[in-house]
């Protein structure tokens, strides 16, 4: 992937690691589309930088997520890049009352819609990469987020797969493999040890004018490399008490 002149849509791209995606590629010379379902957070990220192309979003809404679609190709019908980074995380246990409720939440919003979306724009003519944000839990869950993890091993999963069977179509696939970062994924204050967003897209891109296609930062680095003793060993000391 080329770091410059793209337009690219990211979505959740007004917080978190989709937030640092945006201002990044914006300093890399990129036209940049984000979405999400908060118009008033949108606009503070377009207050922010006057360049960004905001679009109100609800992906767990698959209607939602056609329109979208439909809009992208009658008005950005040479964007390129699609990146599929919203997520929804969610910390529970299996007996809470709202337990299977909230698990269709994440599988709608980590699963179905990035799936959909790919299917979708893949279907534009001038679409040549899509970006997947995945996690380090993919490869060793953390039992507190229970369905988080399984969507991310899925979605990582499915990335390999897209990375083959997308070829032909000389779509390139990248896989971003955040650890936990300084977010309010999950809820405000549960990340602020971790490291800070900056140094994860810094690391990242750095990857990716390397020419990567798995982009891994800290923990999600090692634990892409483990073996099989060594995620039992994280997943142990991980999910102890």
């Amino acid at each position: 992937m080329k770091s410059a002149n793209n337009k690219i849509l990211i979505t959740g791209g007004a917080s978190g690691i989709g937030l640092g995606l945006t201002e990044r590629f914006i300093q890399e010379n990129n036209t940049v589309i984000i979405c999400g379902r908060r118009e008033s957070v949108l606009k503070a990220v377009a207050d922010k930088f006057p360049s960004v192309i905001t679009r109100v979003c609800d992906l767990s809404v698959e209607s939602e997520r056609i329109a979208l679609f439909e809009w992208v190709s009658q008005n950005h019908s040479d964007l390129n890049v699609l990146v599929n980074n919203a997520g929804v995380q969610q910390w529970m246990k299996m007996d809470d009352a709202d337990f299977y409720q909230r698990a269709k939440e994440e599988i709608t919003t980590n699963i179905e819609a990035p799936l959909h979306l790919s299917s979708l724009f893949i279907q534009l003519g001038s679409l040549d990469t899509i970006m997947n944000v995945t996690s380090g839990l993919s490869f060793v869950p953390l039992t507190k987020t229970p369905v988080y993890s399984a969507t991310k091993a899925f979605f990582h999963s499915f990335t390999l797969s897209a990375q083959h069977l997308l070829k032909s179509k000389n779509i390139e696939v990248i896989e971003v493999v955040p650890p936990a970062l300084n977010t309010d994924l999950g809820g405000k204050g549960i990340h602020d040890a971790a490291p800070p967003v900056s140094d994860f897209i810094e690391a990242i891109f750095q990857q990716l004018k390397e020419g990567k296609t798995q982009l891994t930062f800290g923990f999600s680095e090692a634990i892409a490399k483990a073996n099989a003793y060594e995620i039992k060993n994280a997943f142990n000391r991980m999910n102890a008490g």
